[in-house]
């Protein structure tokens, strides 16, 4: 048995990286692939302004000639001076069931880490909070939303055998969508809007949400700063992430909640889920990848919820009441009957507290592992 671990150090061998998770999971009934595109973008140093700030080491491991392993490696300039802690990241890890080759990955990376004079490597962990992060640890036959993660349950314990420890943990809930707004729920909406002034931002169209696309960010920056890893996202990143993914968001499963003088001050964005729709697509969009994607954006049954954000100074203080009410009364009008959580911290207590109205199941949980680098 022979190992080789090569590094990726072109479009072409970006491709067979990116390709390499299709492969290893292909017609796996629970893994949803991520559009191979889509990847690529955020794969590339032309495309996706995290590389401005951050090193990379993207490796290929190949057993006996045939592709094994993949792993990415993340030196986060912005996340170090923000956080004052020189950890490395791994991420886009994925490998057959051989734990040689999963310690031949990691053993390149830690070396490579080691020179840049980090102490730790964590993940998974891309670039920022929106890549898919976390290790899949409870919850393997159940469907992640198209953001959510999922590996193999022998991933982590080829990790645990190389000394990585549990750092921290996310939970996944899926609620079931009520015949109406829960009383209490819709009476504390009621009184945060009276004492404060708010109302739910209206839009009907796509394209009028773009005003707030920026505004919503700021609120990002500002309530997920003290969550684990976050690192504030700089004004290219956030115009590359508006237009990336805010002209795909449906309008009807939006809430932005709005102050007298027309501030965002917290906001929720959902989507239709689009699971299944991927997995008929097998990650691209021709030739009929785009005809699932838009038949799963026009008949949702069930909803994933991606992003939630309350300004710091107004949590606390019910305006995720606001946000849940209306986005609540507009699964009943559309006939949604289930809502996805997606990843939350499992010491959020805040954001978990959102959903003590509804009907609710833990399904799923990840963590970010850890390991001193020798």
């Amino acid at each position: 048995m022979s190992i080789e671990i090569r590094e990726v150090n072109s479009r072409r061998k970006l491709k067979q990286f990116v390709c390499f998770a299709h492969k290893l999971y292909k017609n796996h009934p629970y893994w949803v692939p991520s559009l191979l595109k889509g990847e690529m973008t955020t794969l590339s140093s032309k495309s996706n302004p995290s590389f401005e700030h951050c090193d990379t080491l993207f490796l290929m491991a190949y057993k006996d000639g045939k592709a094994a392993g993949r792993i990415a490696g993340i030196i986060n300039h912005h996340y170090i001076e923000q956080w004052n802690k020189k950890d490395a990241r791994f991420c886009w890890f994925d490998t057959i069931d051989d734990p040689e080759v999963t310690r031949s990955l990691f053993e390149r990376i830690e070396k490579w880490a080691a020179s840049k004079g980090m102490d730790r490597i964590i993940g998974p962990m891309g670039f920022t909070t929106f890549e898919r992060q976390g290790m899949l640890v409870s919850g393997f036959e159940e469907i992640p939303t198209f953001a959510g993660c999922y590996n193999y349950p022998y991933y982590s314990d080829h990790l645990k055998q190389l000394g990585f420890e549990s750092e921290i943990q996310y939970v996944e809930y899926e609620l079931k969508v009520p015949h109406e707004v829960p009383a209490k729920i819709m009476k504390i909406s009621n009184l945060i809007k009276k004492r404060y002034g708010l109302h739910i931002l209206e839009v009907k169209k796509t394209k009028d949400m773009l005003p707030y696309a920026d505004p919503v960010f700021r609120v990002i920056n500002a309530s997920y700063k003290p969550l684990y890893g976050f690192t504030t996202l700089t004004e290219k990143q956030i115009a590359y992430f508006v237009k990336r993914f805010f002209g795909f968001i449906k309008p009807d499963y939006v809430s932005a909640v709005i102050d007298r003088h027309n501030n965002v001050l917290g906001f929720q964005i959902s989507m239709p889920s689009l699971s299944k729709a991927l997995q008929r697509a097998k990650g691209r969009l021709l030739p009929l990848g785009w005809f699932h994607l838009r038949r799963a954006m026009r008949n949702p049954e069930r909803i994933d919820t991606l992003l939630t954000g309350v300004l710091p100074e107004y949590q606390g203080k019910g305006v995720n009441a606001v946000f849940m009410t209306h986005l609540t009364q507009a699964a009943i009008n559309t006939g949604i009957k289930y809502a996805e959580s997606n990843g939350e911290l499992a010491e959020n207590i805040k954001v978990q507290n959102t959903w003590r109205y509804f009907e609710r199941r833990q399904h799923r949980r990840s963590k970010i592992f850890a390991r001193n680098i020798s």
